[in-house]
């Protein structure tokens, strides 16, 4: 049943009152409080631009250097400009999402739903996920200019905090870079992807942008203008427009001479793009591990070692924001410089891809067991499905591999089919082909998870849970939103929120999302 049908299904069923009322999204959510929440990327963006002045009409649009703090969203646009919430890389005819799918949704609510929905989830709410970010959807509704463009910062923001800086570095090439908010995403991820010429160039492009003076002194260093960058920092220092805490790691990147016998600078607090490359310039560099996970992508470059990339390919690779070929291409570079852990993965990985290759059956029996060990202690199991899974399904291995063969298809596109293929063991297997099917009614339960997962896969989809009745039927994509959180919740235990779920997807259209994701709860359990 396809989005759009279900859609004005979803419309009949709370009209015609097929389910009680409840509280809005900002009630229903659950509150995530950590105590070591993660960096979000509104904090770790670097100060790259001054704070923007508003516009008189017939003024300079080229406003001079005023300092180098925050970003306000000053603007004297009318409430009916061209939106950049628009825009997107995925068309309507490929994700078949309505248009209007934000509804009577407040921007300001969606943008916090965004960045608020867990992305450390099963690979069918990651991907459901992506779409919703890289969807061209109609705007969300505004009431002041300075929402415009909300929902769309908060999507790049979110693509940034999961990593994905390549899908990020594209949605922000369409949107205008005379926008400050925009262009500063634009010059940090420009940063990140190693292409400081690129970041550069965009700064030279955008006149209208007043860059910070950090930000300037960098490219004008890094463009060969080593003079006029030390002349603009003397500048900046004498006018009070360099924040003291940046000033020595400017001074020496000026002047590398400056470093030696010097001792290592404290780190700053918090690491931007702009002072890790800084960092870098000065022959200190930081470790990406303990950075939001979008500076991974600057361990990939050449100028890494073997084992910095490869760290840093298999956390991307985890969070699926990599194509799982380059992680691959990797691990199969060289031979494994030592054993255990790490090295243990290359060597395993690099046995399977061999045999695989090879079209030797006995050879990847052997090593294919080994392979599903190694990368399930990482949680890469869906980069081997991927890699493998329909052409590992397809063996009629024997064993262990076999077994371990026909999950990895269950966890492919082709999950139907191979779930139905009649070569699936354990008791799980009538089960996983019921939900695959999405039929289940008939086969018994094995424990309280497979029991909620009848519950929702028993019958066809009905009413709608009570939970979404104050989001239906004009805010289905706060409801997703929503969904994807109870799904990734109630994996955890709290099983109805895991049924009520799985069963708003269900009623959206999205069967496949639902029955990938009941699959995927089964063969990766992640319960914990």
């Amino acid at each position: 049943m396809g989005i759009k049908h279900s859609f004005a299904f979803l419309i009949a069923l709370v009209l015609g009152g097929a389910a009680a009322a409840s509280p809005a999204l900002a009630q229903t959510q659950t509150a995530q409080t950590r105590d070591t929440k993660p960096l979000s990327a509104i904090d770790w963006l670097s100060r790259s631009v001054v704070t923007p002045a508003a516009v008189r009409p017939g003024a300079s649009t080229h406003p001079p250097v005023s300092g180098a703090g925050g970003i306000e969203n000053i603007s004297v646009l009318s409430l009916d400009a061209p939106s950049a919430d628009r825009l997107g890389l995925l068309s309507e005819a490929r994700t078949g999402l309505p248009a209007n799918l934000w509804g009577s949704t407040p921007a300001p609510e969606l943008a916090r739903a965004l960045r608020n929905t867990p992305d450390d989830n099963l690979p069918a709410l990651h991907d459901l996920l992506m779409t919703l970010l890289l969807a061209e959807l109609d705007p969300p509704q505004i009431t002041t200019p300075a929402q415009r463009d909300m929902l769309f910062l908060a999507r790049v923001d979110r693509l940034l905090d999961m990593g994905a800086l390549q899908q990020a570095h594209a949605l922000l090439e369409q949107a205008d870079p005379t926008n400050p908010a925009i262009f500063r995403r634009r010059f940090d991820v420009a940063l990140l992807l190693g292409n400081e010429t690129e970041a550069c160039r965009v700064m030279e492009r955008t006149p209208a942008i007043a860059p910070s003076y950090p930000a300037r002194i960098f490219c004008l260093a890094r463009t060969g203008h080593w003079d006029t960058a030390e002349l603009t920092y003397g500048t900046g220092r004498a006018l009070g427009q360099i924040p003291e805490d940046q000033a020595e790691l400017i001074a020496q990147f000026l002047d590398p001479e400056l470093a030696d016998g010097a001792d290592d600078l404290t780190p700053p607090d918090p690491v931007t793009p702009l002072s890790f490359k800084m960092m870098e310039a000065i022959g200190q560099p930081l470790a990406t591990s303990m950075l939001p996970l979008a500076f991974a992508h600057a361990d990939l470059t050449e100028n890494n070692g073997w084992k910095a990339q490869l760290e840093a390919a298999e956390r991307l690779a985890r969070a699926g924001v990599i194509d799982p070929n380059r992680l691959l291409g990797l691990y199969t570079e060289r031979k494994a410089a030592a054993s255990g852990a790490l090295w243990d993965r290359v060597s395993a990985i690099t046995a399977l891809d061999k045999a695989m290759n090879a079209q030797d059956n006995a050879a990847v029996a052997k090593a294919l067991p080994r392979a599903w060990r190694e990368m399930s202690k990482q949680e890469l199991e869906p980069m081997l499905a991927t890699l493998y899974g329909t052409r590992l399904a397809a063996m009629n291995l024997p064993g262990d591999a076999g077994r371990i063969a026909h999950d990895l298809g269950l966890l492919t596109p082709d999950y139907e089919e191979i779930a139905n293929d009649g070569s699936g063991t354990g008791a799980n297997a009538a089960l996983l082909s019921g939900f695959a099917k999405g039929q289940s009614a008939g086969i018994p339960a094995q424990d309280d998870l497979t029991r909620a997962l009848k519950d929702v896969f028993d019958t066809a989809p009905g009413a709608v849970p009570a939970r979404y009745a104050g989001l239906l039927p004009d805010q289905l994509g706060a409801a997703l939103l929503h969904a994807i959180d109870d799904v990734a919740q109630g994996a955890r235990g709290d099983y109805p929120r895991l049924v009520d779920g799985l069963k708003l997807l269900r009623l959206a259209g999205l069967e496949s999302t639902a029955r990938r994701a009941a699959i995927e709860l089964i063969v990766l359990d992640r319960r914990g």
